[in-house]
């Protein structure tokens, strides 16, 4: 397993939010993003996880309602790495795919475009 501070992990995944086009990233709305070392007990693997309500099922309805969450796994990530670039690497999908869900993208609709 390799090694990557809290702090550092923090900056990659900041990093991998950033490089997102500004044309999306106007409309990620009322996200918070966190990183948690490890996620839940009964899914161990998991690098991270959108919760919320995706921006295509929002409706009139969704007023001053709680930030959706996004969360990543540091731990699991760093598991799985061998090498700081995979690292980023795979700091950068997770991070894609949990947005992705924010713009109400499925997982077999990443799968099918080779993100996830």
């Amino acid at each position: 397993m390799i090694d990557v501070p809290p702090e550092r992990f923090e900056q990659l995944v900041e990093a991998a939010v950033n490089v997102i086009p500004e044309d999306l990233a106007r409309f990620i709305d009322n996200v918070a993003i966190v990183i948690e070392d490890e996620p839940p007990a009964d899914d161990p693997h998991l690098l991270g996880l959108y919760e919320g309500v995706p921006l295509t099922e929002r409706d009139s309805w969704y007023i001053a309602a709680m930030p959706d969450r996004i969360r990543i796994f540091r731990m699991p990530i760093l598991r799985m790495c061998q090498s700081q670039a995979e690292v980023v690497r795979e700091v950068h999908i997770t991070v894609v795919h949990e947005i992705a869900h924010h713009f109400g993208i499925d997982d077999d609709t990443l799968h099918d475009l080779g993100v996830g």
